[in-house]
């Protein structure tokens, strides 16, 4: 039910974000999804990617910080409410959300939204409990 993610940290100047994405490009990774922050002196890359520990390996052989850490994805319907119904069923559970972010495949349908939270078995439990679909790490990695 979990999914791994990787978070490159990034010198924010002009080049680094392009140099990631040829790295990944020239080995055949290709990202499935990403989040990209930053603050004065650097930022954050966070993607999923179809092969983890490849992606994870020819960055920090190209001088990269790389870290992996667990972010679970679920799907909601693409529409108005859909975010919030998640975070109800969140609600009063002393779940932390860290961070999150999401797509959508095709307008209409489903979205799919990854969550980072400070407790991750007990969200993804609450969340079974609601009757939430949580993708498996199978799924995103090979959407």
């Amino acid at each position: 039910m979990k999914v791994e993610q990787i978070s490159i940290f990034l010198e924010n100047k002009s080049g680094r974000l392009t140099e990631v994405t040829g790295i990944l490009a020239e080995n055949g990774i290709n990202i499935r999804a990403l989040s990209l922050a930053d603050t004065a002196d650097f930022g954050i890359l966070r993607i999923i990617t179809n092969d983890t520990e490849k992606a994870k390996k020819v960055l920090k052989d190209n001088g990269f910080t790389v870290g992996k850490n667990e972010v679970v994805a679920i799907e909601v319907p693409d529409r108005p409410g859909g975010l919030s119904g998640i975070l109800r069923a969140l609600a009063g559970q002393d779940i932390n959300v860290e961070y999150m972010y999401a797509f959508v495949q095709k307008s209409g349908e489903n979205a799919i939204i990854i969550f980072r939270f400070d407790e991750i078995e007990k969200a993804i439990s609450t969340l079974q409990k609601a009757g939430v679909r949580i993708l498996r790490g199978e799924e995103v990695h090979s959407l």
